[in-house]
């Protein structure tokens, strides 16, 4: 089980041309399909003069979520060559988005692939790749004696934080990586038949 991916940390640009034709391309970090449309209403909003704004993106760590959309170029010399550079990254939770100005010259089917292609490549490789973590949240409710039992265990297996609220009954929920989740959960629980 794999409990880490890459993605992108921030925004990468590319520029290529061919022909007097002008490709644009970003890269984006995304995680959901809401924003991924509303980065796509953005630029098709302020490149409402382009002839075309193609774009592919992944989602998930998984990498089961994804679509490419060519936008009337002909089929598969868009999205498809976009999502491969993507793939080719080995990245998730990102969105390439590569805006087409005509040159007035017609590039041909292969033009179009290696055009897309090369302006994809070149916004991914603009961007900074960073890896990321799949987290499982753990919460654990104990009576306030236990505290220190429980920081030890914190301080021990080093989760993330997410909440915590000390009171008569005590709760902490905490994110750490999935494939260390069973082993937090069983020395949690160990701490209650202890007490």
């Amino acid at each position: 089980m794999t409990d880490s991916f890459l993605t992108i940390a921030a925004t990468g640009e590319g520029y290529y041309t061919e022909k007097r034709s002008k490709f644009l391309a970003w890269a984006h970090h995304v995680e959901s399909t809401d924003e991924v449309k509303a980065l796509l209403d953005d630029y098709r909003k302020r490149y409402y003069d382009a002839r075309h704004v193609c774009y592919a993106y992944m989602l998930g760590p998984e990498r089961k979520d994804y679509r490419a959309n060519d936008d009337g170029e002909p089929s598969s010399t868009a999205g498809k060559p976009i999502l491969g550079q993507i793939n080719a990254a080995a990245l998730t939770d990102v969105l390439v988005v590569v805006v087409r100005y005509y040159g007035g010259v017609n590039l041909g089917t292969s033009g179009l692939i290696v055009a897309y292609r090369e302006a994809a490549a070149l916004a991914i490789s603009n961007a900074k790749t960073v890896t990321r973590l799949v987290e499982d949240v753990v919460t654990y409710d104990f009576p306030y004696p236990m505290m220190n039992a429980v920081m030890r265990v914190v301080k021990d297996m080093q989760p993330r934080i997410v909440s915590q609220s000390y009171d008569n009954t005590c709760s902490i929920t905490l994110a750490i990586r999935k494939s260390m989740a069973e082993q937090l959960r069983q020395r949690l629980e160990k701490l209650s038949f202890e007490e």
